[in-house]
């Protein structure tokens, strides 16, 4: 049994490892953080760069990716003070909205559960988008745990 938990960096994303920790039993766990490089985001908002972007060179890794690994580390190590010992980290390179990068990588793993935080995106993004945790919950086809924000799971 393998848990994956969608993680960010965000206070939702944080409530969502401490409920895992705090109230189910300890399984192998995965902590992905879903990253795109700048040039495939410019594709959803071209206008938002405003000037020139750099191109990658292909032996380089993404500085995207790199935030990526820190913060799916900070993550794996959130859970293992959590009570989930040995959570793996995984920087996950999206390559559509990142609700399909979440369930790609649970059916990948086979994973038991999948858990995610009630909100990543800004209220804002999130009407304009749809919301990560909806689509997750909808399309992965395997149990799903939201965790809303942490004034609100007691």
């Amino acid at each position: 049994m393998t848990y994956l938990i969608a993680f960010d960096g965000s206070d939702d994303a944080r409530a969502a490892i401490a409920y895992t920790g705090a109230r189910l039993r300890p399984e192998p766990t995965v902590v992905l953080t879903v990253w795109e490089p700048l040039l495939s985001q410019l594709a959803w908002a071209p206008l938002a760069a405003g000037g020139p972007v750099p191109v990658q060179q292909h032996d380089e890794q993404w500085e995207e990716e790199r935030q990526a690994e820190r913060v799916a580390q900070e993550g794996a190590e959130l859970a293992a003070a959590a009570g989930l010992p040995g959570a793996r980290p995984v920087a996950g390179r999206g390559t559509g909205p990142v609700w399909s990068t979440i369930v790609d990588h649970a059916a990948e793993l086979d994973a038991a559960l999948i858990v995610v935080g009630s909100r990543g995106l800004s209220r804002v993004k999130s009407v304009l988008l749809g919301s990560v945790s909806d689509r997750v919950l909808h399309h992965a086809g395997r149990p799903t745990l939201i965790v809303p924000p942490a004034d609100r799971t007691g």
